[in-house]
C-alpha cells in the first residue's frame, strides 16, 4: 500500500496542473508514480526529465535498447513498477523480455545499466573500455544521465511503496524473474 496518496487532477494547479495535462496528452494517462510526484512540483518536473534524457539517447539507442537499458536497471533495483512498466513496452512490441536476442553492444549497454545500480559509481575500467568501442563521450554522457535518472525514478516508487498502476498488472513477473 502507498505510503503517500496519489493525487488526483483536481487537487493539483500551476504547473503541476500543466504537467498533468502533458502527461496524458503525451501517454494517456497519469501514472501512480507521477501522481505521487504531483505533491511537489519540482520532485516532479526533476523526474520527469527521464524523458528528455531518453528522448537524447533514442537516436543512438533505439527504442528496443533503450527500454532494455531501463528494465535491467529497474529489475537489479527491485522497482516492480518500473520492471514491470518496461516488460510491458517490450511485449506489446512483440519482444520476449526474458529471452531477448542481445549483439556484443546491446550485452555492454545492459552490462553498465547493471553496474550503475550495483557498483553505483564504481564502473570497471574494461566495462567502460567496450561501452567507449560504441558510444562517444557525449552519448556515453547521456546514458549515464539516462540510467542515474532511472535509478532515482526506481528509489522513489521503492521509498515511497508507490501501487503499481492496474494497467500494467497483467505483465508482471516477480522483480526477480525479470533479471
Amino acid at each position: 500500500m502507498a505510503r503517500i496518496r496519489p493525487l488526483e487532477y483536481e487537487e493539483v494547479s500551476g504547473a503541476v496542473r500543466a504537467e498533468y495535462d502533458r502527461q496524458i496528452a503525451a501517454h494517456g494517462r497519469m501514472t501512480n508514480m507521477k501522481r505521487t510526484l504531483a505533491h511537489s512540483e519540482v520532485a516532479l518536473r526533476a523526474l520527469m526529465e527521464w524523458y528528455a534524457l531518453r528522448d537524447e539517447a533514442l537516436p543512438f539507442l533505439g527504442e528496443r535498447l533503450a527500454d532494455l537499458f531501463s528494465l535491467a536497471i529497474s529489475a537489479d533495483t527491485d522497482c516492480l513498477i518500473c520492471s514491470t512498466y518496461f516488460r510491458r513496452a517490450l511485449i506489446d512490441r512483440g519482444e520476449n523480455p526474458d529471452a531477448p536476442r542481445l549483439d556484443e553492444r546491446d550485452q555492454v549497454v545492459l552490462e553498465f545499466g547493471r553496474t550503475l545500480v550495483a557498483d553505483r559509481n564504481r564502473v570497471p575500467d574494461e566495462l567502460y573500455a567496450r561501452l567507449a568501442r560504441h558510444f562517444a563521450p557525449a552519448q556515453i554522457v547521456t546514458l549515464t544521465a539516462f540510467g542515474a535518472l532511472m535509478i532515482a525514478t526506481n528509489v522513489f516508487n521503492n521509498a515511497l511503496d508507490v501501487d503499481l498502476d492496474g494497467y500494467l498488472e497483467r505483465y508482471t513477473k516477480t522483480v526477480k524473474e525479470a533479471r
